[in-house]
């Protein structure tokens, strides 16, 4: 009994240990799906993201990046499901597969090559498996791999279906075949225009046959409505067989591309003649190379493999060379309509600057590219510069719908697009960016400050009549957040016009030293003028210190910090507080307390079966691409230390947690350098 007893007790000892090697910190597994309790998990390459169902064989949207039109919801621009180009069917002898007859489904995200398998047992008829991918080296181009392997003698009809969304209207269908000496190209082509008839979208698809040429299986065509149409081939299999195939497709739409429906059968024409393996391996390169700029975590393996998930969804939602900025669900669905908001500058974009500038700089030019419009709104509100709008899509006019006051009033937006676009300076030193489109934005949001301010004497700047960083606080007055943002602006605006050799407005100066940051008579500091205690939806005061540095002494910084943890609900507020938090917490020496904040800024909020990140805690509209920004810069600037300065990217003290053995990041900044904590 008393070895027994001593195996007992060493199997508990080792029982953490063996269960962390069960945690691939690359690869996501759900073996068991209940569609009642089912929320997706994203493959996407920045542009076009396709969003995981529990049903064999389909997906639940296929969202592409800068596509808006009016319908529905708030009479304001929203995101559109582009047409579902990999849902398929499968007949077996016959008999069309069911969610029903799919036995022992497992799936999995690979995060290291971005790519969403499914397998399952087709009754006592054979084993499915599929893999689909958003293809990273072709924007607008993805691929679907499909393996049958028959544990009997079998005629397997595989159909690649093209369906449209209800939303779209006057679709049209066709089918083309072009043949060649070398090759027969056989494309299922849809094409629609948007609700309000305003865009055109376009998808095309085509199979990948493993076949020479002229050996392949016969491809019919078949419409069944308006809506969807088909192309399907039949083949036998014996038992013990294995066929595998491929679907590749393309979607653009006229937000993109001046002639999508042509550009869309060039895209799948071009990934079909370029083949599987090439397309894979161009795939595979891309994000291997992504993905040398990590967050590693050593002695944790839970939080690597959470770590690499956030990593991977930021990745996934943004894209270099684009001029388009990741809404606060990403790719993920229609969350939010898919507009941008301080989302993206405050939370998403830091943790990206440092990781990927290139990236980042796709942020920035989306501001940029928008410029023009937010002079306009700041005219229109009687201001001089630049008023970026709360909520912005297409255009870059005002899309936050008129129910929500935070459209006219939460001007901190401002601020925040002009000193993202000062710290991509500050990460790359690249003057002539700076020149050419860092300037235009500082200088005119620095003149939207200089005309915003009620001067009511020395040190009575006041910001008056806004929504805070705080959304529960609204139309108050002297916000801290806003207060603060607008200060660091306009000083920044005058660094650079001193870098650049440009004549700064004197005004600027005058106005950032005149504006007031309050406090209370117990020396906190007081999130708005009529600001008595009261609970806050989300980080505001504690905004200062990072990554404002407006406040720097420590004492004040643990006060604000001890005094607003208290004010945060546990319920109904969103993901990204806690993570700052633990940033300063971090940065504080208080690795412990730091671990407390960073694990509540999202586990609570993970929904299965993929530990995707909701909104809230116990909320349901993953995957929230905000939170994960806000909990890697605690990572990367809070446990890490890492730091953006005038003179590039430094670090400072930071405190692990006990648990950590030592974080290591890499690939950070225009020199890819390697950072560690022990």
């Amino acid at each position: 009994m008393k070895k027994i007893a001593f195996v007992l007790f060493l199997l508990n000892l080792l029982q953490p240990k063996l269960f962390a090697q069960n945690i691939n910190p690359w690869r996501i597994t759900a073996d068991k799906i209940d569609p009642a309790n089912y929320f997706g998990v994203t493959v996407a390459n920045g542009m076009i993201g396709i969003v995981s169902s529990p049903e064999p064989f389909k997906v639940k949207n296929v969202v592409l990046a800068g596509v808006y039109d009016q319908y529905g919801r708030g009479r304001v621009s929203n995101f559109l499901n582009s047409f579902n180009l990999l849902n398929m069917n499968l007949d077996i002898n016959g008999k069309r597969l069911d969610a029903k007859a799919a036995s022992n489904m497992q799936q999995q995200l690979d995060m290291q090559h971005a790519s969403f398998t499914t397998t399952f047992l087709y009754a006592d008829d054979a084993t499915v498996k599929y893999t689909y991918y958003s293809l990273r080296q072709l924007p607008f181009t993805v691929l679907m791999d499909i393996s049958i392997t028959a544990k009997k003698d079998i005629t397997i009809t595989p159909a690649s279906v093209m369906e449209a969304p209800d939303a779209l209207r006057e679709v049209q269908n066709y089918y083309n075949e072009i043949d060649r000496p070398h090759v027969t190209l056989k494309l299922l082509t849809s094409t629609a225009k948007s609700p309000t008839g305003k865009l055109q979208l376009c998808a095309s698809t085509s199979f990948l046959f493993n076949e020479p040429h002229g050996q392949e299986p016969a491809v019919i065509h078949e419409m069944w409505d308006s809506n969807m149409h088909q192309m399907k081939f039949s083949k036998s299999l014996k038992a013990g067989e294995t066929y595998t195939f491929s679907v590749v497709g393309s979607s653009i739409t006229s937000a993109h591309h001046d002639d999508p429906l042509n550009e869309a059968e060039r895209l799948t024409i071009f990934a079909r003649l370029e083949g599987h393996d090439r397309l894979l391996k161009f795939h595979n390169q891309a994000w291997d190379e992504l993905w040398k700029s990590d967050i590693k975590i050593e002695g944790d393996a839970q939080t690597q493999q959470d770590v690499h998930s956030m990593l991977y969804h930021l990745y996934s939602f943004s894209r270099a060379g684009t001029a388009f900025s990741p809404s606060p669900m990403g790719l993920s669905g229609l969350g939010y309509n898919g507009h941008v908001f301080w989302d993206t500058e405050v939370w998403m974009y830091p943790a990206l600057l440092v990781l990927h500038p290139e990236i980042a700089k796709s942020l920035v030019e989306y501001r940029f590219e928008r410029l023009e419009a937010a002079r306009k709104n700041a005219f229109s509100h009687g201001f001089k510069g630049a008023m970026f709008p709360w909520e912005s899509a297409g255009t870059g006019v005002e899309e936050t719908p008129v129910w929500a006051l935070s459209g006219p009033f939460e001007h901190h937006i401002t601020a925040d697009v002009a000193n993202a676009a000062w710290n991509y300076y500050c990460v790359t030193q690249d003057k002539t960016w700076l020149r050419e489109r860092g300037w235009p934005i500082l200088s005119a949001a620095a003149d939207f400050w200089a005309s915003r301010v009620e001067r009511n004497g020395n040190g009575h700047f006041d910001i008056k009549n806004v929504v805070a960083a705080d959304e529960w606080a609204e139309n108050v007055d002297n916000n801290a957040f806003t207060n603060a943002a607008a200060k660091v602006n306009l000083q920044n605006a005058a660094a650079a016009a001193k870098l650049l050799g440009f004549p700064a407005n004197a005004d600027w100066a005058l106005v950032a030293q005149n504006i007031p940051i309050l406090k209370m008579a117990n020396g906190v500091t007081q999130e708005h003028a009529s600001y008595h205690g009261e609970g806050i939806k989300q980080g505001d005061v504690n905004l200062l210190p990072y990554p404002l540095k407006v406040i720097t002494e420590p004492a004040q910084i643990k006060k604000d910090l001890s005094y607003y943890e208290t004010r945060i609900p546990n319920e109904g507020t969103p993901a990204m507080t806690q993570a700052i938090f633990a940033l300063l917490y971090a940065r504080l020496g208080n690795g412990e307390k730091a671990y407390h904040w960073f694990k509540e800024s999202y586990e609570p909020n993970l929904v299965p079966p993929f530990r995707v990140i909701a909104e809230t805690k116990g909320g349901t509209n993953p995957y929230f691409a905000t939170g994960a920004g806000g909990i890697l810069q605690s990572l990367l600037m809070g446990f890490g230390g890492l730091d953006i300065t005038p003179n590039g990217i430094t670090q400072v003290k930071s405190k692990l947690p006990a648990k950590w053995k030592s974080l290591t990041i890499t690939g950070i900044g225009p020199e890819h350098k390697t950072y560690m904590v022990k």
